[in-house]
Parts: C-alpha cells; sequence; structure tokens
C-alpha cells in the first residue's frame, strides 16, 4: 500500500480508475473507498460512473453494512442512453472529501470525466490506469497504447497525469502461481515505457507473495462475486 500511502501524503484527494471492462476497477474502488474511509478523516464518496453494463458493479454494494459510512453516487441507465452523475465537480474541490471514481471501461465512459476536469487541482489528481495481463486486451501494447491514447484524448488528462495499476488475476479461481506469472509478464511489457507503481493481490494471497519489487502490495477482499459464493 506504499502507493497509496504516499498519495494521501502528497495531499492527493481524488482517486479515478480507468482501464479497460473486466481489468477489476469496481474491485479497486471499493476497495479504496472502504480503506479511506477507516483510516482517513474526511468523507468519503464513491462514484460509478461504469457505463458498459458488466456483471458487476461498485453501486452493487449501496446497501451493505460494511460500506454504511460511504456515499455511493451514480444515475441509473436505460438500456445504451449515457448517463451523467451529479455533484462530481463540486466534491473534487472539496479539501475535506476523498473521491474514488469508477470510470466506464472504455473511452465514452471516460468522455465523461472530460468536463470535470476543467478546473480541477491536478495536484489532488491521482489517476489510475489499470491492467491485467489475463484480459486479451492487455496482452499487446499496441493495443493498450491505442486504448490509452483515446481515454487521454477524451478526459483531458495527460500521460503525465496516469499511475499504471496491476491486478493480475484470471477470475475467482486465481492461483498464486497466476499472480506471479501475470506480474512478470505485466512488468515485461510495460516496464520499457512507464513502471508499475501498485500491485492488487487478493488478500488472501499477500503472506505468500514474495515477487521481487512488489514486497508491499494493495490487498483486495473480493466484494464483486457470485451470489452462490457468498457466504
Amino acid at each position: 500500500m506504499k502507493f497509496i500511502e504516499e498519495a494521501i501524503k502528497s495531499g492527493k484527494t481524488n482517486y479515478i480508475l480507468i482501464g479497460e471492462a473486466g481489468c477489476g476497477k469496481s474491485e479497486i474502488a471499493l476497495n479504496l473507498a472502504k480503506y479511506f474511509a477507516e483510516t482517513q478523516q474526511k468523507e468519503v464518496h464513491l462514484f460509478d460512473m461504469d457505463m458498459t453494463k458488466p456483471l458487476f458493479r461498485s453501486r452493487d454494494l449501496l446497501r451493505s453494512e460494511e460500506f454504511a459510512g460511504i456515499h455511493f453516487h451514480f444515475e441509473e441507465q436505460f438500456y445504451d442512453a449515457p448517463t451523467v452523475t451529479g455533484g462530481v465537480r463540486r466534491l473534487m474541490n472539496d479539501p475535506d472529501c476523498i473521491v474514488v471514481m469508477d470510470v466506464g471501461g472504455d473511452d465514452i465512459g471516460a468522455r465523461s470525466i472530460g468536463g470535470f476536469m476543467m478546473g480541477a487541482d491536478k495536484d489532488a489528481l491521482c489517476v489510475m490506469y489499470v491492467l491485467n495481463y489475463f484480459r486479451p486486451f492487455c496482452q499487446d501494447i499496441d493495443h493498450i497504447n491505442q486504448f490509452l491514447s483515446e481515454i487521454l484524448t477524451v478526459s483531458r488528462l495527460t500521460l503525465d497525469d496516469v499511475h499504471f495499476i496491476d491486478n493480475p488475476n484470471a477470475g475467482i479461481t486465481t492461483t498464486l502461481e497466476e499472480v506471479i506469472s501475470g506480474a512478470e509478464e505485466m512488468n515485461g511489457l510495460i516496464s520499457t515505457y512507464r513502471p508499475i507503481e501498485m500491485l492488487c493481490i487478493r488478500e488472501d494471497m499477500v503472506d505468500e507473495f514474495t515477487h521481487s519489487g512488489a514486497d508491499d502490495p494493495m490487498p483486495l477482499h473480493l466484494y464483486l462475486t457470485y451470489e452462490w459464493l457468498k457466504n
């Protein structure tokens, strides 16, 4: 969690997660929001801006007791109609609030944050591009570059604003060996261009994980899963 701790120390209060569908943005957003609620003396606001209709969304935890102190913001959708979640800019500029923004998995979702960037304090901004080698779109550097370029074009962000985050998982059956191999593959693919600044690992694997260069990963509790697997 060193990356997040350093972000907090440097005054970051707005955390924006981007990346293609299925990379794990929503799960990371939920874990971040809960971490901030437990460790920071600020209101925590989670904006679910996902427009791609995945199986799981962070808004699914709206009524969960574990997230009772977190403010969820989202808009209902009608078929493929675009939605705009209100109140973002005001909260992004409030130093007494922490905003976690789960952005949709394509450039259409990213376009929704473009308007919020106007007048935003970039010193308070932490944009995280989530990668996952076990998703086909993350195994090709040209595709990663194209996707990121499209997002930057519509979101008013620059490459210097973006931090690369790795979330190597192949679903609920992911093994430690797969986490290690996925992390190594992604590092080999990306490190020539940009460093991977944080690795996310399922919480039950953290103690076993000894991957070189990532000795302080972000542990993830899996809140979003199939109903029949919940206790």
